[in-house]
């Protein structure tokens, strides 16, 4: 979906594929006759912009045979979608049974998350439409922080560097201008967006910036001014925000608000729980830790990294951060110039919902997709942007 904003500028809503991942280049066909395509009719929109998850062996089918990318970009205008941007933060396995820390690997101190990058860079230069010069790519915040030492992270750095290159040398190439955003997320290196700003501004490069994932920010109790005005001072660019929404916890230290988050604890995906103290933020890695004895202080209210529907928060005496989402979309968009003109809906945790909360069927996952783009374009047409055909 596209928007004009008041500027003049466009700028690009879509949702990301990850909900419904796909090892495989034919699985990502099959995403889009199953998933996409169905999402766009829901939305009576003729071209519906998708976040596009390519795993390794996917990505590597189509660097690898020319044939494949052109018959994944005719499948895409065929049905109607468009890509501008790429998650490619989870590089394998996002569809396994359980991923936990499994999605921090390989990092940027491995060889191959360059290498997986620069593919993932070669094919949107190919897949970006006709009339759009600019794309994005979300990437891993350097490092899961246990996995990090001084020499990992300079490694880290230098690769950053070494991708920054190969994007200026593939614009030369196509005439189209990639970037790369980290994505901070609790518990990696760069756990916040005040965490990116010292590697950022060290590797000192316009292409390498930042992914504000607002339920990460939420879940860090990130003031979204504050993040969003100091990435501005040290002319750090967002060069994507992935609009999602964090669990709420008012008062965590309540026997039913604890036994309602039990019901979020769940074995695929990992859910760092974060409070805000007089001394600072305190968290765990996962939900479950959380609710077991005293891990966590439990006189502030908890927020949890899990990814809930836009459109539909959680029910009494839990709650989502949908008012931070607001603000940090009304803060990126709602000025004079878009800070971002990269959009994308990133609630990939449907399957990993209680169970009475899950779709059961493709189209009431489709029917709830919608449902969250259709939220998202109505926060944007409420800052002033106008919807394009």
């Amino acid at each position: 979906m596209r928007f004009r904003h008041p500027d003049g500028s466009t700028v690009h809503l879509a949702y990301c594929t990850n909900v419904h991942p796909a090892e495989t280049f034919d699985g990502v066909l099959a995403q889009l006759r199953d998933h996409c395509e169905p999402v766009r009719r829901r939305l009576g929109r003729d071209r519906l912009g998708i976040g596009l998850w390519l795993a390794k062996d996917a990505a590597g089918t189509l660097v690898s045979d020319p044939s494949a990318l052109r018959t994944l970009r005719t499948e895409l205008d065929q049905r109607g979608l468009e890509v501008v941007t790429l998650n490619g933060f989870p590089y394998e396995g996002f569809g396994a049974e359980q991923v936990k820390y499994r999605v921090y690997r390989p990092d940027w101190a491995d060889p191959e998350r360059l290498e997986y990058t620069t593919a993932l860079a070669r094919l949107l230069a190919g897949l970006l439409p006709d009339d759009v010069s600019e794309g994005s790519i979300s990437t891993l915040p350097l490092a899961w922080r246990t996995a990090a030492d001084p020499e990992r992270l300079d490694t880290a750095r230098t690769a950053l560097r070494t991708l920054a290159e190969r994007l200026d040398a593939l614009e030369e190439l196509t005439g189209r201008s990639l970037r790369v955003g980290l994505e901070p997320e609790p518990g990696c290196v760069v756990e916040t967006t005040a965490d990116a700003l010292a590697p950022l501004t060290g590797i000192g490069h316009p292409r390498i910036g930042v992914c504000v994932d607002t339920c990460h920010l939420a879940t860090s109790f990130e003031d979204p001014h504050t993040a969003l005005d100091a990435l501005t001072a040290h002319g750090v660019p967002v060069v994507k925000t992935q609009l999602s929404a964090a669990l709420h916890a008012e008062q965590p230290h309540l026997p039913e608000v604890r036994e309602a988050l039990a019901a979020f604890d769940e074995p695929r995906f990992l859910h760092q729980t974060r409070t805000a103290t007089a001394a600072g933020l305190r968290g765990t890695d996962d939900l479950g830790e959380a609710l077991t004895g005293d891990h966590l202080p439990d006189a502030a209210p908890w927020r949890s990294h899990f990814h809930v529907p836009l459109h539909a928060a959680p029910a009494a005496p839990l709650t989502s951060t949908l008012p931070v989402l607001r603000t940090t979309l009304t803060h990126l968009v709602g000025g004079p110039v878009p800070l971002t003109r990269h959009l994308e809906v990133e609630t990939y945790t449907w399957q990993a919902l209680p169970p009475e909360l899950r779709p059961r069927a493709r189209n009431q996952l489709a029917d709830g997709i919608a449902a969250e783009l259709t939220l998202a374009r109505d926060l944007l047409t409420d800052l002033g942007l106008k919807e394009l055909p």
